[in-house]
């Protein structure tokens, strides 16, 4: 079978097209022939390789994917062969006390698909039906496959960390990313009001569409007066996934009583903070990785219910995959 691995870290060069064994399906697994597997810049930081967190190698890429049941384990009732699916990327050890209280995140034992184990971006994968749930029958393959990971992630850092409300203003930057297109229509779900940035003016329509109350270009000299001329009394809560770009202009917008809710530090992860304006504004800095199983159903549900929708940028064959890393590097998609 063909899978995207790498074996060391480094530039595109280092992406591989392999062939490796069919796996064989044990008792307490669900065998997926995938159909289709999308990119997060998760995959971009495990290829260049994470300061500080040993990532295994060789390693097969990808923590979104949907795909077919070919084969159940004898231990398994809930599926059956033919099934189509989605991957839930967030692994645990169900044995755990936390997870066992519905924080699956917050378990030292978990992990993501692509980036503490093998990933989806393969031809067959071997599952705990715990990774599985069934694919929204109204959602191609291609565009089931684009949205476990950033609806999950925007979906836990807007109502499960920061307790958006509505009516409340937030800051989104990077409307035309997968995690921001995630976060615009999350935010305007529960009917907030979005700022969100772009990085051109051929990006607006996109963002524009989702339903964003507000859109600047976020390397505008005087972005920060323009948000403040939109919200005199501050912003919110601020969707953060860029990091040294944006956290100065983030904490001089954030207003009284504000939540910077942050999944990633795209353009570096070294920040200051003045403590002055933290606690005299009683702010609230807070970090979020993935989610919970809970907040993955709620995802499920609103796609079902197509509350959420997906936008598939471009779509790639395996050895095209250079190009599709190429493309998000350069942020030139939009969507996924």
């Amino acid at each position: 079978m063909k899978s995207i691995c790498i074996n060391k870290h480094g530039s595109v060069d280092v992406l591989k097209v392999v062939e490796n064994d069919e796996p064989i399906c044990p008792p307490n697994k669900l065998k997926i022939n995938i159909k289709a597997c999308s990119l997060n810049h998760l995959d971009i930081w495990v290829r260049n390789g994470i300061p500080g967190f040993n990532i295994p190698l060789p390693l097969i890429l990808g923590s979104d994917a949907s795909g077919v049941v070919i084969e159940v384990g004898q231990q398994i009732n809930d599926y059956s062969i033919g099934d189509n699916v989605i991957i839930q990327p967030g692994t645990f050890d169900k044995n755990c006390n936390i997870v066992k209280k519905g924080k699956e995140n917050y378990s030292n034992s978990y992990g993501i698909l692509g980036e503490t184990q093998d990933g989806v971006q393969t031809e067959y994968i071997l599952l705990d039906p715990i990774n599985i749930y069934k694919k929204p029958n109204h959602l191609s393959f291609e565009e089931a496959a684009c949205m476990p990971l950033v609806f999950m992630t925007a979906y836990q850092m807007l109502i499960e960390r920061a307790l958006l409300l509505p009516e409340e203003i937030v800051l989104i930057y990077g409307g035309t990313s997968g995690v921001g297109m995630a976060a615009i229509q999350i935010a305007k779900d529960i009917g907030a009001k979005v700022i969100t940035t772009v990085g051109s003016s051929n990006k607006k329509k996109f963002v524009e569409n989702l339903g964003a109350d507000y859109i600047l270009n976020h390397n505008d000299k005087e972005l920060a007066k323009k948000i403040k001329d939109i919200s005199s009394k501050g912003i919110d809560v601020i969707f953060e996934h860029i990091g040294d770009f944006t956290w100065k202009q983030s904490l001089k917008v954030l207003g009284i009583g504000g939540r910077i809710v942050t999944c990633g530090a795209t353009t570096g992860s070294n920040v200051r903070i003045d403590l002055k304006h933290l606690f005299i504004k009683q702010q609230t800095i807070m970090g979020s990785t993935m989610g919970s199983l809970a907040t993955f159903k709620n995802v499920v549900e609103k796609i079902n219910n197509k509350k959420y929708v997906p936008f598939v940028d471009d779509v790639y064959k395996f050895h095209n995959i250079k190009n599709a890393h190429l493309r998000m590097e350069n942020r030139e998609h939009f969507g996924k």
